[in-house]
């Protein structure tokens, strides 16, 4: 837009001046010689008095504030009638958005200002609380079945979705990782994640995985269990006995409880000196069940070893 034939009719332009003509942000009033950031509009605020956060011109003649009043509600009424973008002098630049790029050209004697918009919005820390839970945006997506989304039919989508494939399969590749982990409850979460946050994310190091992220999942676990626990009470649960002989020939027992929740893994046990002697394991089952609650387990479900049988 020319600002020597459109914006010049606003009255605010008569009453101050460009502290420099390659910046439309700074103005010095006229009555008063305070200088102002923000464009035009703060001037008109200066003139008119009564905003927050902007002082009043105290030299400003009554007959300049009513005219700066008026102009203003002529403009703010026809906006909200006509649903008008506001032109850029009118814009009220208190929030300082940095995503607007200004470029001033001079072309003979008018003076042209180009408005770049930027390509995506920027992201607050309010997105963050309306962003929905990984794990329950999966949900929802199964639950919606096979419906045709409107990023399937995008190419670019595609493009960028194979791109993301290539580089996790690289991975996958080079560090052995069973092709099944794909299938796991978690990996659709996680991968949610990482779309939620967007291009520029860190990658997690050694350190987080091994330290800080590991502590947090122990907790996620303990916090898992009491879920369990309280439908161990509700509705009861069966204690699991499953034996096996790991690298070093030692006889481990693990231990697992199942309730209708699902089934929470409780401790392996090594058993190489128990595992011949019936009373030793008849022992070592009494313990769990005292520590799960004895008005708890339903049933007691081992496998079929001689020494566990006579335990039974």
């Amino acid at each position: 837009m020319s600002k020597s034939s459109e914006s010049k009719k606003d009255p605010a332009w008569q009453y101050a001046r460009m502290v420099n003509r390659q910046n439309l942000s700074k103005f010095i009033c006229n009555f008063c010689d305070k200088e102002m950031n923000d464009g035009v509009y703060r001037v008109k605020q200066h003139l008119a008095g009564g905003y927050k956060n902007v002082v009043a011109c105290k030299k400003c003649p009554s007959h300049v504030k009513d005219e700066i009043k008026d102009y203003m509600s002529q403009k703010s009424q026809s906006k909200v009638q006509l649903r008008m973008v506001p032109d850029f002098d009118e814009m009220d630049n208190d929030d300082d958005d940095d995503d607007e790029i200004l470029e001033i050209n001079q072309h003979g004697k008018g003076l042209f200002l180009l408005k770049v918009l930027p390509v995506e919005n920027k992201e607050g820390p309010m997105d963050v609380y309306f962003t929905p839970d990984p794990e329950v945006a999966v949900q929802n997506r199964k639950a919606k079945g096979k419906q045709t989304r409107i990023d399937d039919n995008d190419p670019s989508k595609k493009v960028l979705r194979d791109r993301a494939l290539v580089w996790f399969s690289r991975w996958m590749y080079d560090t052995g990782i069973p092709f099944n982990v794909v299938n796991y409850n978690s990996f659709g979460p996680m991968a949610e994640a990482f779309g939620q946050y967007g291009p520029g994310m860190k990658p997690p190091s050694y350190h987080e995985v091994r330290v800080p992220y590991l502590q947090k999942e122990v907790d996620h676990s303990n916090k898992t269990m009491e879920d369990h626990k309280k439908d161990w009470v509700t509705y009861g649960c069966s204690l699991m006995a499953d034996g096996r002989k790991d690298k070093r020939n030692r006889a481990l027992i693990n231990f697992l409880v199942n309730c209708p929740r699902g089934s929470m893994y409780i401790e392996s046990v090594d058993a190489s000196s128990l595992s011949k002697d019936a009373n030793k394991m008849f022992e070592l089952l009494d313990n769990f069940v005292e520590r799960i609650g004895e008005a708890n387990v339903v049933q007691v479900v081992t496998d079929s070893a001689s020494a566990i049988v006579l335990a039974g």
